[in-house]
């Protein structure tokens, strides 16, 4: 008689007499977090294309004085700013035959909800990754052209650092779009750009508190920290260790700057580079940005046409910049070059250089702007 293997029991015919061992668990290495929604947290608007007004305080002026007994001078009002973006509708279709919802399946159960809830998962992350492109505005035509949010890196303006040749996109008054920007040639990042465009943003009124880029980019600024060149205090840890434990710590994830802008380094999984190895960083105070939904998440079913169920996922959305002065960017990034001190290019090491002169005082926060 022949021995009966493990291996002569896989082999009997129509699949053998071995059940598989298949854990009850689904791993996903992909379920990651949202960075940016997370940071800026969420909004709502009721027309596709969303409009708010920023305003400003006048500047300071050392001429404010006025002669005893004049008549009362010019009046000295000042108009605010109407902006807007229009709304994206991102979403994913799904469908599942009869059989493939009733039938047993590996971890997966319904096969219909599960692939549901899977893309949209999928389209909260491309709704991340738009949120920080250099991505313009759109109108949707309802016809053949479909509407588009424009992207923080588009929206910035007034606090930024291009490479040699880049320009500025921002908000067009006349048309009420956003245009993109040209993040110009690919140069290393230096701690003085940093240092420039977050003073920049804090003489503009915003108390920034993110320091946002590609994974790649803040490691990079991370071993950056670590070098003699770094313009920086000695390196301190709030690593609490267990008596008898040694605690390495390889890496920098929080950046205090001058004037107590304090910045958390955020690596973001998500945000896509602008072109190949070449990516924005973002300086971001979260309470001038919001992602606004005309229709938050939603999933409808689709007309059955048979022995299958189909539906779809989709958000009706927009980016809302609340004052663009309140951010920065460093544009045209590349990520392959290490982080230095001082770039040659860079106007001074020690003086700030804004792209737009700074005519106006600090913005006035959220919760006070609209007092009398």
């Amino acid at each position: 008689m022949a021995l009966v293997t493990h291996a002569a029991i896989k082999a009997a015919p129509r699949g053998g007499l071995v059940p598989e061992d298949v854990m009850a668990k689904i791993w996903d290495i992909s379920k990651i977090p949202l960075p940016f929604q997370d940071l800026v947290g969420s909004d709502s608007h009721n027309n596709e294309y969303a409009e708010w007004t920023k305003d400003k305080l006048a500047a300071p002026t050392l001429a404010n004085k006025l002669i005893d007994g004049s008549d009362a001078p010019a009046d000295s009002n000042r108009l605010g700013t109407r902006v807007g973006n229009h709304s994206q509708i991102s979403g994913k279709t799904v469908s599942a035959s009869t059989r493939a919802r009733d039938g047993a399946t590996l971890n997966m159960g319904d096969a219909y909800a599960y692939q549901l809830m899977r893309r949209q998962q999928e389209t909260k992350r491309d709704i991340d990754a738009i949120c920080l492109a250099n991505q313009a505005s759109v109108a949707d035509d309802g016809a053949a052209v479909a509407g588009q949010s424009a992207g923080l890196d588009a929206w910035l303006v007034t606090n930024v650092s291009n490479g040699a040749t880049g320009a500025n996109g921002g908000f067009q008054p006349g048309s009420g779009l956003v245009t993109v920007a040209v993040p110009g040639t690919p140069r290393a990042l230096s701690e003085t750009l940093i240092r420039n465009v977050a003073q920049s943003v804090w003489q503009q009124g915003g108390n920034p508190s993110t320091l946002m880029g590609t994974p790649a980019v803040i490691r990079k600024l991370s071993a950056f920290m670590f070098s003699t060149s770094a313009q920086v205090a000695t390196l301190t840890s709030d690593v609490r260790e267990k008596r008898g434990s040694a605690v390495a710590t390889g890496s920098v994830n929080v950046f205090v700057t001058d004037f107590g802008v304090v910045l958390e380094m955020v690596a973001n999984r998500l945000q896509q580079p602008t072109s190949a190895g070449v990516s924005s960083l973002f300086i971001i105070d979260p309470e001038y940005a919001a992602v606004s939904y005309l229709s938050a998440m939603n999933a409808i079913s689709l007309a059955k046409t048979g022995l299958a169920d189909k539906g779809m996922c989709f958000a009706d959305w927009t980016l809302k910049v609340m004052s663009e002065e309140a951010h920065g960017v460093i544009r045209g990034v590349d990520e392959s070059i290490a982080v230095i001190a001082l770039n040659e290019d860079d106007p001074a090491a020690d003086e700030l250089t804004p792209t737009l002169p700074l005519e106006d005082p600090p913005l006035a926060r959220r919760e006070t702007e609209f007092a009398a």
